[in-house]
C-alpha cells in the first residue's frame, strides 16, 4: 500500500514549504528537497548522497526518532560548518511512514 507523507521543510529563505514525500521508493530527505527544488541546483546532495559532503546538513525541529548515525554522517558533520546539536545529514534520513509530520530547516550554504 502506497503511504505518502508529510514533510515541514524550511527552506534557506525562511521559507516553510509542506510537501508530501512517497515512503516507497526508497528516497531519502535530500532527494525530496532536490525533487521539490527546495535548494538551487548545485547546492545539495552535491556528493551525491554518500554522506561524503554536508551540503545537505539540515537542523530537525520536531520531536522524531530518526535511524541512529552512522560513522561517516558523524565524521562529516564534525568538520562542517553551522552545525548544531540537532543536525543530520538529509540523504542519510531515509523516508518511512514513521516520520510523518518531520519538520527540518535547511542549513545554511557553506
Amino acid at each position: 500500500m502506497e503511504q505518502d507523507v508529510t514533510l515541514k521543510i524550511t527552506d534557506r529563505d525562511g521559507v516553510a514549504h509542506e510537501v508530501l514525500a512517497p515512503t516507497d521508493m526508497a528516497m531519502n530527505l535530500m532527494e525530496v528537497v532536490r525533487s521539490y527544488e527546495l535548494a538551487p541546483e548545485g547546492t545539495i546532495g552535491i556528493c551525491g548522497g554518500m554522506a561524503m559532503c554536508a551540503s545537505c546538513q539540515c537542523y530537525v525541529l520536531s520531536d522524531h526518532e530518526l535511524p541512529e548515525m552512522q560513522d561517516d554522517e558523524e565524521a562529516m558533520l564534525s568538520e562542517a560548518f553551522y552545525v548544531k546539536d540537532n543536525s543530520r545529514l538529509g540523504c542519510q534520513i531515509q523516508i518511512t511512514p514513521e516520520l510523518d509530520g518531520l519538520e527540518v530547516e535547511l542549513a545554511p550554504e557553506s
